[in-house]
């Protein structure tokens, strides 16, 4: 009972807090007041209150809290304070059964995932597992002993590289991105991952055979935020005068609100948005380096590289539009983190999802491991217990079809990208280590009796860590991270007060952030700062703990070499570090380390071999572990020597020869596509579109196709990604009409109008009409794209019964964006375009799985049959029956994952019917499409839609094109199908506020002229 009376004492400041508020006046009092709440509200100001129902909830055994509440009523005589303190305790007593309801609930759901996922990933081990007999002769011929590691084929990348000429696109978003004076810390979304890209970027540029490297991110233009967060360009790194290369560039792309600095959970919708302008400056950038350095071919990105899951969101669509290779680097990972967050038990799945848009944040890293030829880790612990938690990756299922690609056998269909572990690099130019452990001259100067002779400059910061210690001669134990409960910092402090022969060996200094007041920071931070300051106090620390306010980013190498020159140990108690960045920047100052055994570390520890590794539970090990370096000194020099000797490996130079290694590795299983001009003699075309011709574009695929359907990796190492060719961007009239590279705009309608039983209704060929009545006044300026989920023989007869021509069309999108037809060339299919869409395409082998993992449990199996009339290679349609119910989208596509299958999942003609189709096609990924092959900005093209649709809806709303939405023009929709209740929402897909889009009144001609002009058209 004695242990729980400082929940009286917490229960009583909280009211004495209230009471000394409610009591104090004046205009000050209620500024502060206002104030207060507005940081509580965005969870910058320590509320006691939050603390110590946390400390409860979290501490607290609720027969305990019952037992302290009765104490309370009975020991209070004030009648209106024991009511307040009563009714408090109730409250949180049920909070604490509250907690343990959800913990429950969400523990049950975790594990019934986990079974569906494994279930999936079992029959798809097994389908692996049924060899052909082609196959088994094969195997029978050459037996498994004789196979060559997976890594064989792997060439390190060496100086006879420069001969090449890659481009490289790395993208990060979120936080402020600048190459100088990194505001690293300033907020949640300014870490680490900043500092990294940049340095990254530098690196790159600086290696043989790379000409240019870009950063992508957000260009921000906020009175908050320092203006040079709003060039579009900073140049990063430039090339050596004479190497003829471009050097490195950040490039700060228009996203979202212009004025406003957004957060990373706040920009999912406008996601979009920045891909169709990065993929307008790439294809400027790709025609420009052509131009300089391959006689005109454009010269496209060797890779494009995300960076966290906005980022790598990006990457997939970019990848997809350009056929270029995809790499992922997920830093951290939120179904990592939403597990956590979970276990902790404070935040119900719908409050985490809500504040920290997890499930849309998941949905962007699960989209990014389909389309991501590799994924660079940093750690294999990364790989196995975080990437495992993902429903597109499984590292057995991983391993297998490696094997089987490297046998030569079928994969069945089913792709998984390639997980490496390659360690950050770090810049190491500026590390000044002396040859002498003996070389603390500096330190005298700080601690030597006659200051006054020694006029030698020192670091400000050494003489501010000096001033807390009473002997500071003592070897220093240095720990530096972020006030943060992971960290783990209380249980080193704990470990250092309670080890006597410690405390008289050494002295503890604690880098925590930055501060000026613990109040004004958040509370997790605050709370971790007033229990340090708790802890000195308890073990009477005073004299041997430093803990300064403040530092200088800058000063972080004067900090390392402060306890190197004392011959101190640097410690990273973390209860979990995904990699330990800390760990190599002390390893490269020659500070033997100590730290955790859960993450990073271990491989940090394995490479360097200068450190011990401890359970941070374990309060006991860290001491036996500190203790050991700091006493024994030949342990330290030898620590120091290992750790100097092999921080090689972490080197940027280390670090990118590794990287581009990989890349050329995995590039080798990538399609090697690439556009050309082939003169062609086509047939006769309409009068309008006759100047076309001259730009007639065809995809190659070069090299020889093996039997299992692969290319073979020797040919397609050969050929760069050369994918669309330049257009003519004259805007010059002639006789003849605008060809659909020469219109000043496209129209495109998308309205998915349906009755109940899925037949398209009489509105759509109503809205077709209209629509192209309002270009009559500019014939050839203004060209129309039907995109529909119709197959091409149903829009033919729905166009044919409506008496519209099909030819006064430039394209049809068909099928939910699987087929591309031009009719103006008969209605050929656009067979580049096939090809483009083909890659990680299952084909037959995802067309009986569909049929088993669309069912919902105890449905009957011919609820949904397969629609064979319209039937094409890109395309397989299953028809539901009336009343059947099936999966949502979101479910259907996390098991289609489940067995390594990779596809797009479209319900459509008011959800009767079920679209499955490649993974890179879509109705948004063909407008994309045409605009680079017809030389179209994306802002001239003008999509029509109804109120609602097919469930690809939402992709029609947002980027940079401009969309009208057509009110009453459709009735029936398929939104029920496409997400559950416990995802996310729309507004995470698509802006509240965008002026891109207008809502028309209607769909008359003066309705669809007047949203037009609404959109600057007249």
């Amino acid at each position: 009972m004695a242990r729980n009376e400082w929940i009286n004492g917490y229960l009583e400041a909280i009211l004495d807090l209230g009471a000394n508020l409610k009591t104090q006046n004046g205009v000050d009092t209620k500024m502060k007041l206002e104030k207060l709440q507005d940081n509580v509200k965005r969870d910058k100001h320590f509320s006691p209150t939050n603390y110590f129902v946390e400390e409860v909830v979290n501490s607290v055994d609720e027969s305990d809290l019952h037992r302290t509440w009765i104490k309370v009523i009975a020991t209070r005589n004030t009648l209106e304070r024991s009511n307040r303190l009563e009714n408090m305790c109730w409250r949180i007593w049920h909070l604490t059964r509250k907690k343990k309801q959800i913990a429950v609930d969400d523990a049950q759901r975790l594990a019934k995932r986990r079974i569906e996922r494994e279930k999936g990933r079992h029959e798809a081990a097994e389908d692996l597992s049924e060899l052909s007999e082609g196959e088994k002769e094969k195997d029978e011929s050459q037996p498994v002993s004789k196979i060559s590691r997976i890594n064989s084929e792997m060439v390190m990348w060496s100086d006879e590289s420069k001969s090449r000429q890659l481009y490289i696109v790395l993208i990060s978003i979120h936080g402020l991105v600048r190459g100088e004076n990194m505001e690293l810390g300033r907020d949640s979304d300014t870490g680490g991952q900043v500092k990294y890209v940049v340095e990254l970027a530098r690196a790159l540029a600086d290696m043989e055979g790379v000409i240019r490297v870009d950063l992508l991110t957000r260009q921000i233009a906020c009175p908050d935020v320092d203006y040079g967060y709003g060039e579009p360009i900073e140049m990063l790194s430039s090339p050596p005068e004479g190497s003829g290369n471009c050097g490195a560039y950040i490039v700060r792309i228009p996203c979202g609100p212009r004025d406003k600095y957004v957060f990373k959970e706040s920009l999912w919708p406008y996601i979009p948005e920045f891909v169709d302008g990065a993929l307008s400056h790439i294809v400027n950038m790709a025609r420009a380096l052509g131009e300089q350095f391959d006689g005109g071919k454009p010269m496209w990105p060797y890779v494009i590289h995300g960076h966290y899951a906005d980022a790598g969101e990006v990457a997939a669509r970019l990848s997809g539009s350009l056929n270029v290779p995809m790499v992922l680097t997920g830093h951290s990972l939120g179904r990592n983190k939403f597990e956590q967050l979970l276990k902790q038990g404070r935040l119900s799945k719908e409050d985490i999802n809500s504040t920290y848009k997890i499930m849309r944040r998941i949905e962007g890293e699960e989209l990014a491991l389909d389309a991501a030829e590799m994924v660079v880790t940093s750690t294999r612990q990364e790989i196995e217990e975080q990437w495992g938690l993902y429903d597109g990756f499984d590292v057995k299922l991983e391993r297998k079809l490696r094997v089987r690609k490297r046998r030569g056998v079928s994969c069945l269909g089913r792709h998984m990208p390639r997980m490496v572990v390659i360690p950050p690099g770090m810049d190491f130019s500026y590390v000044k280590t002396e040859d002498s452990i003996e070389g603390d001259g500096d330190l005298e100067s700080i601690i030597g009796r006659d200051k006054a002779l020694n006029k030698r400059a020192v670091p400000p910061i050494w003489t501010e860590i000096m001033r807390f210690f009473t002997n500071p001669h003592k070897p220093m134990i240095l720990a530096l991270s972020r006030p943060d409960p992971k960290k783990n910092v209380t249980t080193l402090l704990k470990a250092f007060g309670e080890c006597q022969a410690l405390r008289k060996l050494a002295n503890l200094t604690l880098i925590l952030g930055n501060r000026d007041d613990i109040e004004d920071m958040s509370s997790s931070s605050s709370v971790v700062l007033t229990t340090v300051l708790k802890l000195i106090d308890r073990y009477d620390l005073y004299g041997q703990v430093a803990y300064p306010k403040h530092h200088k980013q800058i000063e972080v190498p004067d900090i390392y070499r402060l306890a190197a020159k004392t011959k101190g140990v640097f410690i990273n108690p973390a209860l979990v570090e995904p990699f330990g960045l800390t760990i190599i920047e002390a390893s490269a100052y020659g500070l033997p380390v100590v730290a955790t055994k859960n993450g990073g570390p271990v491989d940090i520890l394995k490479a360097l071999n200068n450190g011990l590794l401890v359970d941070p539970h374990d309060q006991k090990a860290i001491e036996e572990a500190l203790l050991k370096l700091v006493a024994d000194k030949n342990l330290w020099i030898e620590c120091r020597k290992h750790g100097l000797k092999n921080i090689h490996c972490f080197s940027w130079p280390e670090h990118c020869r590794c990287y581009l290694s990989h890349l050329e590795h995995c590039r080798n299983r990538h399609p090697t596509t690439r556009h050309k001009i082939v003169p062609t003699n086509e047939e006769p075309m309409s009068e309008s579109l006759r100047d076309v011709e001259d730009l007639s574009l065809r995809f190659s695929i070069d090299g020889d196709i093996k039997a299992n359907g692969d290319v073979d990796p020797a040919t397609r190492q050969k050929e760069l990604i050369e994918t669309f060719t330049k257009m003519s961007t004259t805007n010059r009239k002639s006789n003849t009409s605008y060809s659909p590279g020469r219109r000043q705009a496209l129209y495109i309608i998308a309205v998915d109008s349906y009755d109940t039983n899925g037949n398209p209704t009489e509105m759509l060929p109503v809205i077709i009409k209209n629509v192209m009545e309002i270009a009559v006044a500019n014939p050839g300026e203004i060209g129309f794209i039907l995109s529909t989920g119709l197959s091409l023989q149903e829009t033919k007869e729905l166009l044919n019964k409506c008496q519209v021509n099909v030819d006064k069309f430039d394209a049809l999108v068909c099928s939910s964006g699987s087929e591309l037809y031009y009719p103006w060339r008969d209605l050929t299919v656009d067979e580049d375009y096939d090809n483009h869409t083909e890659y990680r395409w299952p084909q037959e082998n995802v067309r009986s799985t569909i049929m088993r993992i669309a069912r919902l449990e105890n449905e009957d199996d011919d609820n949904m049959v397969e629609e064979t009339k319209t039937y094409n290679s890109h395309c397989y349609t299953y028809i539901i029956k009336p009343g059947a119910k099936t999966r949502r989208v979101d479910d259907l596509r996390q098991r289609l994952r489940m067995y390594s299958f990779r596809c797009n999942t479209v319900f459509t003609h008011a959800a009767n019917r079920l679209n499955v189709i490649p993974l890179f096609a879509s109705r948004a990924q063909a407008l994309r499409y045409l605009s680079i092959r017809w030389g179209m900005d994306l802002s001239k093209m003008f999509v029509f839609v109804g109120e609602k649709g097919d469930t690809d809806y939402e992709d029609l709303l947002v980027g940079l094109h401009k969309t009208v939405i057509l009110k009453d023009s459709v009735e029936y929709g398929s939104e029920k199908l496409l997400r559950s209740v416990e995802s996310f929402k729309k507004e995470d897909m698509v802006p509240v506020e965008n002026t891109n889009i207008v809502v028309s009144n209607g769909y008359e001609v003066h309705d669809i002229t007047a949203a037009l002009k609404t959109l600057g058209i007249n």
